[in-house]
């Protein structure tokens, strides 16, 4: 499975973009916010897309985000029944992450309802699958840990959810360590909320 690719901008527009990496041009799809990123890029810079791979009977696609966060929102809204790649990157396209998930937290069906090729069923299923989950993401844990500690709050989220625990047991592990220690590395705090689990 492919995590990223990394290469100069060979074409760009609001759909897709191609990257050349050692000659072979992938083309892969993108919301109008990693757009928005790559746009701000000088002439033949070198990009890294952070990539998610659907493979279909009929297509083999892929799907670029600018950073990983805005991968995971993708990741989490394609996991809803009824919404797939298309209405999750128009749902990126149409909503700033940290929009998206404050609408989400609050149970604010109607934004989403606003965007094109979203129902009411599908909005309302968006909240009640990713409610509790998205509160895990982003702006929120950057708000209580402070911006640089918020990354390291999140990339020790991922690899304790990655070795089989929950978010929620995760999270109430950490936050309770940031609080003490608000400074700490990404290795102590994986290690210390072993110890508390």
């Amino acid at each position: 499975m492919l995590d990223y690719i990394k290469g100069t901008i060979a074409e760009l527009n609001p759909a897709y973009v191609v990257l050349d990496n050692h000659g072979l041009g992938y083309m892969i799809n993108i919301s109008l916010s990693t757009y928005d990123a790559l746009a701000k890029l000088p002439s033949m810079e070198v990009a890294r897309l952070y990539v998610h791979e659907a493979i279909r009977e009929d297509a083999h696609l892929l799907y670029g985000f600018a950073d990983k966060h805005e991968r995971e929102l993708f990741l989490l809204l394609i996991s809803v029944s009824g919404v797939g790649v298309n209405t999750a990157r128009m749902i990126l396209s149409s909503l700033p992450a940290v929009e998206l998930e404050k609408n989400i937290a609050s149970g604010n069906a109607s934004v989403l309802k606003s965007v094109k090729g979203v129902g009411a069923k599908t909005a309302q299923r968006i909240i009640v699958d990713l409610k509790d989950k998205i509160k895990v993401a982003g702006d929120t844990l950057i708000e209580e840990t402070g911006e640089a500690s918020g990354v390291v709050f999140e990339e020790a989220m991922a690899a304790l959810v990655m070795l089989g625990f929950t978010q929620q047991m995760s999270q109430k592990a950490l936050k309770k360590l940031f609080k003490q220690e608000p400074n700490i590395s990404v290795e102590d705090a994986i290690k210390k909320a072993l110890k508390m689990m």
